[in-house]
């Protein structure tokens, strides 16, 4: 299909049905996009590099999370496109395209899942994997079917804790996110449940093995909280270990044809070596028991998603870079602990989109997964006061 209908989303498309009709399971009738690093059965998954899929064979089975779905009642509409090796965040794709942001076509669609999340937000499908819904309801049903969740009442947290460090260095107004967040939950929930915390100070005070990074993660013209960016180094070299260890020989036999920025990246991975891993692990347990702590059974950080607006398309590497940097300076967050995240949009500003994460303790998925649904409805009434 041309662009203008389908935004560039798809590397195939084609319709994969349910095995059984029933209408009484809970996705019936609903659509789905597969992200190209999920098999199906019969076809070569791509993994976002046409070497990739001209060196591997079609999957033997299709993956659990696919299935799931299928037995769940939806419908697969196709494979979306990603970023190669799943090792950006920008879904720029120099093989396949790249997908077009429905809500800003001159800014990147975010990866890796671009295509998957465009489907979803162009309105071609009711949700994808990994893992977009057109509405907190939709994802609420499709996270029951993937955790095997059973169903349950609406939730009330104990405490909604603010990351007001976070907020503060957002390039988005305080009172376009932060606020209409505080104003919702004070409304549903009464106004004793909001709290305020320096989350950079409890990760500088409760994870003491991220000392060994804070060096190598300050430049402080790009980092403000200086914790949260030795997190994201920490982050980055886990993440470039794992690359190595599960891709790196292949990387090595078959000099895959790689993009402009990634092809740099994913070269300096293979020839890295394997510094600090053990450590990582120790800041990713003494993480999530801080976290744990903070929080409680009941209890939701909020903190926005990324601290900046979506780069324009065709950014030059080293401004992506940074970009990508201070992102994960956020983003790492739930990474390294393993605490659940969702992020919400809210419309835009400025003609560009925004949101907000709230974020749970590992394995609470599906309170958390509750509590979105329960809040959604008076989110959009408030920024609808906007």
């Amino acid at each position: 299909m041309a662009m203008d209908s389908d935004h560039g989303a798809f590397v195939e498309k084609f319709l994969l049905r349910p095995p059984s009709s029933s209408h009484d399971l809970p996705l019936s009738g609903l659509t789905f996009a597969v992200k190209d690093i999920f098999d199906v059965a019969g076809r070569v998954t791509g993994f976002g590099n046409p070497d990739w899929a001209r060196t591997h064979p079609a999957a033997e089975s299709t993956a659990p999370a696919v299935s799931a779905i299928l037995n769940g009642g939806a419908t697969s509409i196709g494979i979306t496109v990603m970023d190669e090796m799943a090792y950006c965040i920008s879904g720029e794709n120099k093989h396949y395209g790249t997908p077009r942001n429905p809500c800003a076509p001159d800014r990147v669609p975010g990866g890796s899942s671009s295509g998957s999340a465009v489907v979803v937000a162009a309105g071609l499908a009711d949700f994808s994997l990994g893992w977009f819904a057109r509405n907190p309801t939709i994802l609420n049903r499709v996270g029951r079917v993937l955790l095997q969740l059973p169903d349950t009442g609406p939730v009330v947290p104990t405490q909604l804790i603010i990351a007001d460090d976070c907020f503060q260095i957002s390039s988005v107004p305080s009172s376009r996110v932060k606020q209409v967040l505080v104003d919702s939950v004070e409304k549903l929930f009464g106004g004793h449940v909001i709290k305020h915390a320096n989350l950079g100070d409890v990760v500088k005070d409760k994870v003491p093995s991220l000392n060994s990074f804070l060096d190598k993660g300050n430049p402080s013209e790009e980092y403000i909280i200086p914790s949260l960016a030795a997190l994201s180094t920490a982050n980055r070299l886990l993440v470039r270990y794992e690359l190595k260890s599960n891709h790196g020989e292949w990387v090595r036999t078959v000099r895959p044809d790689l993009g402009p920025g990634i092809a740099e990246r994913i070269w300096a991975v293979v020839r890295s070596t394997d510094e600090n891993v053990d450590v990582i692990h120790s800041v990713m347990t003494e993480l999530r028991a801080a976290l744990t702590d903070l929080l409680g059974d009941f209890g939701v950080l909020a903190m926005p998603t990324v601290p900046g607006d979506p780069p324009k398309l065709q950014t030059d590497p080293t401004t992506l870079g940074a970009f990508r940097a201070r992102a994960f300076s956020f983003l790492s967050i739930a990474v390294v602990s393993g605490f659940c995240q969702v992020s919400i949009p809210l419309g835009m500003c400025d003609n560009l989109p925004v949101s907000v994460s709230l974020l749970a303790k590992h394995g609470s998925d599906g309170f958390l997964l509750n509590l979105v649904e329960t809040l959604y409805d008076t989110l959009k009434e408030q920024v609808g006061k906007l």
